[in-house]
């Protein structure tokens, strides 16, 4: 009878034809519903009576009832469906077999065995494993692309760029998504094996895992690591012992691999950027296309009811009463995918949040949710769009607390400020590409004002009631009170620069043609970015008199000295101003500035070759009057070098400049980026990141 004597994968053609020639690994890696070729060398010739069968199956207990076990032979003619092999050329005791996998097989590593049966008697062997992934360049895969560029960037980019900071100063910074490095892969698949699913049910959550909606959400809820063996802890309190400033990770790469080596307990500490893109990281790998999105002043809306509640005393303190919070900005994902089940209008983007904020079916997990229906106001499908929809949509609505008498007062409200300058970054580039207009309507405009009816008309009452539950909407209110008569804002009057000075001013304009007195109080407070506050700075109460119609500029200035030891790596700074004229309500002025860290530079000393080491400098000035002490420069770059660098740097005297030099090694041609990030005593992280191309 015949014997098997070895198999051949054709691992290098079948990974070209399949898109999945840039992972570093030696599996064989195909993507489904598109055909890969093998060769089976025998130690002789078939006989015309034998025949072959092979046997794909995936998961632990694979059947062929959940179509995690395929049985198909050998056959002549190409199949329509399924699973199928089809003989190719039979010469000199090689057979070549192109096999083939439905559209919506379920992904991930594959057992293939054969069964050769001749004369009545039959033997089984194992071949080997390979991998599944989403196919987004085949139309039948639920993960479809049809854009070229698009699927580029989407599926293949392993860096990219999150948009950070506030509405009025919009930073960046770069991620190394590093999906094709060694070992990432099989890691990705990992995360699927530690979810909740697949521990309380593995054959059903296997069998699932054909349907991109529900990887999308299992990965929502593995990525924190709330209720599972998560990938990443979260810590917003400003103070990260026993792990990292969320501000230090440059990419998802080093975090997936300390959660492997951990034996898969959650990594310390992540906030949302780092959720985000390590999500990323996950979906592109397993082929479903991907982007980052932040949204500024972002809603969290705890009692859904569409409306977040700010509280601040008399005297301009921001208050942690409610639970109710408007971040700074807020960073998911989009997922591309169809949605069978919301119907073909809604398929292409769908939002996945990998944040831990509230629970989802007993879960921290939230999305998918589709852009498209978030837009229509279809808040009563699934998943999660209420919450969703009010971080994009919810009213602001401030209230004045007074502890000496127990009262609170609604202050104003607010319909324009959550949800703007939606961002992610722009296809085959590193600009911004705004995405506002895919979540909602123009702000202001009739459709957007009916959808936000729409969408407060569908919302069920909750049970936990905020101060704003009694009239649904403050937009749907009449105001009572007076409009007031004077109107106040911050300016930026000086540079914003760690270790300088801040230097604002109150501007205060008398709205009337009779003379106003207002009494000022103002606080100035170190923020984390979703609001979490850290530390009183500075605070001053003033009283002015105001001529009929005039405007005065009120300096306010904050010394290094008093924010230096409680400003996180966020930078940020709330000032708060509440005026009060008699018998009126209280104006509220707030503004979060962003003080700029000194420059760190990279620059490229030789030209980028592939497998030639290439010389790289840092460039670093101390601008303070004071030594800088434990810094620390830590650098990496998928196809620039492996793993990640990290380079102790000596203490810098004040205003000392410093320069070091290290070596990357490219594996890569094109163009790659290279991320770096400084932190040292005073400066708890420092961005840097330099796009370099690399020959051939």
């Amino acid at each position: 009878m015949s014997e098997l004597q070895n198999i051949n994968w054709q691992t290098a053609s079948n990974r070209q034809a399949h898109h999945t020639n840039k992972f570093y690994s030696r599996d064989l890696i195909v993507r489904r519903g598109q055909p890969f070729y093998i060769s089976l060398k025998f130690n002789q010739n078939l006989g015309s009576g034998a025949s072959l069968t092979f046997i794909a199956s995936t998961g632990p207990y694979p059947s062929e009832s959940a179509k995690t076990k395929a049985v198909f032979p050998l056959s002549s003619g190409t199949r329509s469906s399924g699973w199928g092999a089809q003989l190719v050329s039979n010469e000199n005791k090689v057979l070549n077999i192109s096999i083939l996998s439905p559209a919506n097989a379920p992904i991930g590593r594959y057992t293939l065995g054969i069964q050769i049966s001749a004369q009545g008697s039959a033997s089984t062997q194992n071949l080997g494993t390979f991998i599944l992934l989403f196919n987004p360049w085949l139309q039948a895969d639920a993960v479809f692309m049809n854009n070229q560029a698009e699927r580029e960037e989407y599926v293949q980019e392993d860096s990219g760029i999150i948009f950070v900071g506030s509405a009025n100063r919009i930073g960046m910074i770069g991620w190394n998504f590093g999906q094709f490095e060694e070992g990432i892969l099989n890691i990705c698949l990992a995360v699927l094996d530690n979810s909740l699913n697949f521990r309380r049910d593995p054959a059903t959550d296997v069998a699932h895992r054909s349907d991109p909606k529900y990887v999308g959400r299992v990965l929502s809820a593995m990525i924190n690591g709330n209720d599972d063996n998560g990938v990443i802890s979260g810590n917003w309190s400003g103070s990260y012992p026993g792990g990292r400033d969320p501000r230090n990770w440059n990419g998802s790469v080093e975090i997936l691999k300390e959660w492997q080596r951990s034996g898969f307990r959650p990594v310390r500490y992540g906030q949302c950027w780092v959720f985000a893109g390590t999500l990323n990281t996950v979906l592109r790998s397993f082929g479903i296309p991907s982007r980052v999105i932040t949204n500024f002043n972002s809603a969290h809306d705890t009692d859904r009811n569409l409306s977040v509640d700010v509280y601040y005393d008399p005297m301009g303190r921001p208050m942690d009463k409610g639970s109710d919070s408007v971040w700074n900005f807020h960073v998911w994902n989009e997922a591309w995918f169809v949605r069978t089940d919301l119907g073909p209008s809604y398929n292409g983007w769908q939002v996945l949040d990998a944040t831990p904020q509230e629970r989802s079916q007993g879960v921290f997990q939230c999305g998918p949710a589709s852009v498209i229906a978030l837009r229509e106001g279809n808040v009563d499908w699934d998943f999660d769009m209420p919450f969703i929809f009010a971080e994009v949509n919810a009213d602001r609505i401030t209230w004045i607390y007074n502890a000496s008498n127990g009262t609170m007062k609604k202050n104003s409200s607010d319909s324009h400020t959550v949800g703007r300058y939606i961002s992610t970054k722009a296809v085959g580039s590193n600009s911004r590409m705004d995405v506002t207009e895919k979540y909602k309507y123009p702000e202001g405009s009739s459709q957007e004002r009916q959808v936000f009816e729409k969408a407060l008309g569908k919302m069920k009452p909750s049970a936990s009631f905020g101060p704003t539950s009694a009239p649904m909407s403050a937009r749907s209110e009449r105001r009572e009170d007076r409009e007031p008569s004077i109107s106040g804002k911050f300016k930026v009057t000086g540079i914003l620069e760690v270790g300088n000075e801040v230097n604002l001013a109150l501007i205060l304009k008398n709205l009337t043609s009779e003379m106003k007195t207002v009494m000022v109080n103002m606080t100035a407070w170190t923020i984390v970015y979703n609001g979490t506050l850290v530390h009183e700075v500075w605070k001053d109460s003033i009283t002015i008199s105001l001529d009929p119609e005039e405007e005065i500029q009120h300096p306010v200035k904050i010394s290094y000295a008093q924010y230096e030891k409680y400003l996180k790596a966020d930078n940020m700074i709330r000032t708060t101003a509440v005026c009060q004229v008699t018998n009126e309500a209280e104006v509220v002025v707030e503004r979060v500035v962003i003080l700029d860290n000194p420059t760190l530079t990279l620059e490229v000393l030789d030209q980028a070759q592939v497998q030639k080491p290439v010389n790289v400098q840092m460039l670093f000035s101390n601008p303070l009057d004071e030594p800088v002490k434990d810094c620390v420069l830590m650098v990496e770059g998928s196809g620039l070098l492996l793993g990640s660098l990290k380079i102790d740097v000596p203490a810098l005297r004040p205003k000392e400049r410093s320069r070091v030099r290290f070596e990357i090694l490219p594996t890569r041609s094109g163009t790659k980026q290279l991320l770096a990030d400084f932190s040292c005593n005073k400066f708890p992280a420092i961005k840097a990141m330099l796009s370099i191309d690399v020959a051939e």
